[in-house]
């Protein structure tokens, strides 16, 4: 996910597709890989600092004469500069009773159930639910839980939702609980994870 403040570098030749969880605007340059420098041989988050937006916003200009571009170009190389990346992976079970209760906090991450309460709903014991969920997501149900609410929360953040919204649509009481809960996923702040470079 990137928001506004963040970019993508693609190597040439990285199959890759884009998709938006909402009404979004991108703008993509391609560069021949023979007048760029060594950059990643990887994809790589950039930061996306006002000169690097305006030069994205320059070189997209198709009336650019060949030396203008290739003048651009070169400072845009120059502020090219890896960001750091939040990303909260998040393995679905696929056994159907943990499938459930993933798909229900899917719906709705507010849903505060506990975990007897979900294995009481898909007739199972808590025990096996448990195991279910760390059998096959790799993380117990309080902690899948915690992900997918700070994924859901990066998403609604980049479409500039207050964090003070944010966590209560999530599912925390107080944004300071939240703000905690995401550092520990994530490694920063979410106010941290916008800001523009």
């Amino acid at each position: 996910m990137l928001p506004p403040s963040r970019a993508l570098f693609v190597p040439a030749g990285v199959a890759h597709t884009t998709a938006a969880a909402s009404t979004a605007e991108m703008h993509s340059l391609y560069l021949l890989p023979g007048c760029c420098p060594a950059l990643w041989a990887e994809p790589t988050v950039l930061a996306a600092a006002p000169m690097f937006a305006a030069l994205v916003g320059h070189l997209s200009d198709p009336d650019l004469s060949g030396d203008a571009r290739r003048r651009a170009e070169a400072v845009l190389f120059d502020v090219l500069v890896p960001a750091p990346v939040a990303s909260v992976e998040l393995t679905w079970p696929r056994d159907d009773r943990a499938r459930h209760v993933a798909d229900a906090l899917a719906a709705d991450p507010a849903d505060d159930r506990d975990a007897a309460t979900w294995a009481r709903e898909v007739g199972a014991s808590e025990r096996t639910l448990s195991r279910l969920f760390v059998a096959e997501t790799g993380v117990g149900l309080g902690r899948w839980r915690t992900r997918l609410r700070v994924r859901t929360a990066l998403e609604l953040l980049a479409d500039g939702m207050p964090v003070a919204v944010v966590s209560r649509q999530v599912g925390y009481r107080t944004t300071s609980a939240f703000i905690a809960a995401f550092r520990r996923e994530v490694g920063v702040t979410p106010s941290h994870c916008f800001l523009t470079a």
